[in-house]
């Protein structure tokens, strides 16, 4: 199969398209990549793509092609020039940065911002190659969320835009089933809608990884460790708040990531004198995380209190449930029913810091024995439902599936 993936994210980016990519490759599919260029989360290209664009063209078999686009830089009205960059360069441009190349697919890795859609969706009738839609963000409702967007006017266009979008997709994929009813909504046929999950992915398992050295080892405190982006969805005030009530606990808190709130977060630190329980070490590749794992005697998830939140698993839900260690989640909705179902730690309702505290001090003064066995469970229940092989497997097969079909048709 030649399949055509489109992501305004992608590799030296940390994202989970990255994973899925090499896998079709090693498959024996052959993939192009239609992408920008590196600069999440910082909003500056990557120095080291810059220097060397050249080196940046090939992953793991994979051919890369690049589109111009302005970086996100800082502030709501940069990141739109990044978002309407991107999409206005694809839909004018990869007809030809594509010509010659041949498509049996395409698979959209759909982040925000939807517009990064709309080079598929051009290509898709250019060329007759049928597409899949993978949403794992849902628009216009978490612009509404962060406060990025409040004219009802202007939400209802990015609304009617979705709909174009989906409408002009052969399947769409939900990344969880509440997102499955909400994509619905938006088509006649709801059969085109179905559960595609992001998956576990067994390089995260802290199994014989020695722990990150740029953390010092301290078994006298129960760690909680906190990665993935650093932004208002996040809700980093109601986390301090549980980390001020705890502040004379034997507790540490270590946060490895980066995003739009992590000056905010640096400068609260100090101001609210958590320097010695509170550690922010920055970004670091997928690669490292295991290392940051072996650190944590918990794994911890959260989200604001927004419709749109519950409806969202965090992909840090997957890679915590393999990481062996038990999760304390403060969300609503599907993450939450999934750290209740598979019963590897304790869920409170997002915003609601005071139950945290109580969660992690029963969590820190449970016995060892007791931790293991919630880490068992995340494990069995990782390996239930968020197989990695099984996902990849039922993707691929629906994609040759939707590309045979589309070839017989012609």
């Amino acid at each position: 199969m030649r399949l055509l993936v489109v992501s305004q994210y992608f590799w030296p980016e940390n994202f989970r398209i990255n994973d899925l990519v090499a896998e079709m490759v090693s498959r024996g599919h052959e993939v192009t990549v239609l992408t920008g260029k590196p600069n999440y989360p910082e909003g500056n290209v990557f120095p080291e793509f810059a220097k060397a664009t050249a080196e940046f063209s090939h992953f793991a078999g994979a051919d890369i092609i690049r589109l111009p686009m302005l970086p996100r830089g800082k502030g709501n009205f940069r990141l739109a020039l990044n978002y309407v960059s991107f999409a206005l360069a694809g839909v004018c441009l990869s007809p030809f940065l594509l010509r010659g190349r041949r498509f049996d697919a395409i698979f959209v890795c759909l982040l925000s911002p939807v517009t990064s859609a709309l080079p598929a969706v051009v290509m898709r009738r250019l060329r007759r190659i049928p597409s899949v839609v993978w949403v794992l963000d849902l628009w216009p409702q978490s612009l509404e969320a962060v406060g990025v967007l409040k004219s009802k006017r202007a939400l209802a266009l990015v609304a009617r835009l979705v709909g174009y979008i989906y409408r002009h997709s052969d399947r769409i994929l939900g990344q969880s089933k509440s997102f499955v009813s909400e994509i619905s909504r938006y088509l006649s046929d709801s059969s085109r809608v179905d559960y595609f999950p992001s998956w576990s992915e067994t390089a995260f398992a802290p199994e014989d990884v020695l722990p990150a050295a740029e953390i010092p080892v301290r078994s006298d405190l129960f760690n909680i460790v906190f990665t993935g982006n650093v932004g208002d969805a996040q809700d980093f005030p109601s986390i301090l708040a549980a980390a001020e009530s705890l502040r004379e606990d034997p507790i540490r808190w270590i946060i490895v990531g980066d995003g739009r709130k992590a000056d905010w977060l640096k400068a609260e630190i100090v101001r609210r004198q958590l320097e010695s329980s509170v550690v922010m070490i920055g970004r670091f590749p997928l690669n490292r995380m295991a290392s940051f794992y072996a650190h944590a005697d918990a794994l911890l998830v959260s989200l604001r209190a927004d419709p749109i939140f519950a409806m969202t698993i965090p992909a840090k839900v997957q890679a915590y449930l393999n990481a062996s260690r038990p999760i304390l989640a403060m969300l609503d909705g599907d993450g939450a029913d999934v750290v209740r179902a598979a019963d590897v730690g304790y869920a409170v309702p997002a915003g609601d810091w005071n139950g945290l505290v109580e969660a992690i001090r029963r969590l820190a003064a449970a016995s060892p024995a007791e931790r293991a066995r919630l880490s068992q469970n995340g494990l069995a229940y990782s390996a239930r439902e968020f197989d990695r092989a099984t996902l990849m497997t039922r993707l691929e097969e629906n994609l040759i599936a939707l590309a045979s079909a589309k070839s017989a048709g012609r």
